[in-house]
């Protein structure tokens, strides 16, 4: 038999009602307004469902950062629905790393990479975002992406952010042995710094050759007179 609706995501059980199939009716509403971008209708719809009993709104959490408004992911965009993620995060647990993942996205494609990374690392050492190696693919990314600032600064800064890419990417890569990203990135950074490396021997080849010829003295040479004999 054909569903009436549109959108068949919402569960509001076997028996369909009066009230169950306006529900569902409303909730092909919110979805097409969502899609036409027309995001004063979809408000309305969403503050009606998410009032219905017969609606866990908690587990919409998707849609509810749609209604926020479109996807622009300017700085005043992301921090009002990071704001809503959040508030999420608290109402979620077992959603939590989901959620992060979708903070850190809505961070990157913001342009705040270093926010990011920062989000990343203060809930990396911790349990469970410890054991997604997708969070350490993106952690590791990042810090990769944020050591080209530093190429033409100091070589101090430039190797711990690549140092700390390397870490997030072996975590991802003792996660999972088949991730191809940590692989990867992992073998380009080895290179990267085997060339850095011979590039600094060379360097040191230089100096040396160049103090060599600076603290040994050289021979001088004499310099002869020659004395013309006088004839008288």
């Amino acid at each position: 038999m054909t569903s009436p609706f549109l959108f068949h995501s919402l569960d509001v059980g076997p028996r369909l009602s009066a009230r169950k199939f306006h529900i569902c009716r409303l909730y092909d509403v919110l979805e097409l307004s969502l899609l036409r971008n027309e995001f004063t209708r979809a408000r309305k719809a969403w503050a009606i469902l998410a009032r219905c009993k017969e609606i866990h709104w908690t587990t919409i959490w998707t849609t509810a950062v749609r209604v926020l408004g479109d996807e622009t992911f300017d700085g005043h965009d992301s921090n009002k629905k990071i704001a809503f993620l959040r508030e999420m995060m608290l109402q979620l647990p077992d959603k939590r790393e989901t959620i992060l993942k979708e903070i850190i996205l809505r961070n990157i494609m913001a342009g705040q990479f270093r926010k990011a990374l920062d989000e990343l690392e203060l809930y990396l050492p911790s349990f469970p975002y410890q054991d997604d190696p997708v969070l350490h693919n993106y952690a590791g990314l990042l810090a990769l992406y944020l050591s080209q600032s530093s190429i033409s600064g100091d070589d101090d800064v430039l190797n711990h952010s690549v140092l700390r890419a390397q870490v997030h990417f072996q975590g991802a890569r003792a996660l999972d042995s088949d991730n191809v990203i940590a692989a990867h990135f992992l073998s380009h950074i080895h290179k990267m710094t085997d060339q850095v490396g011979n590039s600094d021997r060379d360097s040191d080849d230089d100096l040396m050759e160049v103090d060599i010829h600076e603290t040994i003295p050289q021979p001088q040479r004499k310099r002869v007179r020659l004395h013309e004999d006088h004839i008288s």
